[in-house]
């Protein structure tokens, strides 16, 4: 009789808790990480036009606070609106959902191993 008492507190509490954030919540894909503690994921949906009826797709960029900087580039994840936390972020880090292959542009490895070497490269190319 104990566990079905404390596995009714259990969903009641879950349920409390979602019935408490009216907060919105997005998920979205993480396009730069940069600024410290910030990450900047976009949002992809699919619209109808009005008149002509055809979909498309309408993408929103959208700032979060990242307190770990745990994200990278790629990564899927869940962010909730709150409070202004600066200028631009609106929005905090819920939970990554899936994270990303770690690809890195060329460009970031290139300078990461020598940074006289692109350099050259620019002045080659004049």
């Amino acid at each position: 009789m104990t566990q079905q008492s404390s596995a009714i507190t259990a969903e009641q509490a879950l349920a409390a808790a979602k019935k408490l954030s009216r907060r919105q919540q997005k998920v979205g894909r993480v396009v730069s990480n940069k600024a410290d503690k910030t990450i900047v994921v976009v949002v992809e949906s699919l619209k109808k036009h009005r008149i002509y009826k055809r979909t498309f797709k309408q993408t929103a960029r959208f700032y979060a606070h990242d307190e770990n900087n745990s994200c990278s580039v790629g990564d899927l994840v869940r962010i909730e609106e709150s409070r202004p936390l600066s200028k631009l972020k609106r929005w905090r880090l819920v939970e990554i959902v899936k994270y990303g292959s770690g690809i890195v542009p060329v460009e970031q490895v290139v300078a990461e191993v020598d940074p006289n070497l692109r350099e050259e490269s620019a002045e080659s190319a004049e």
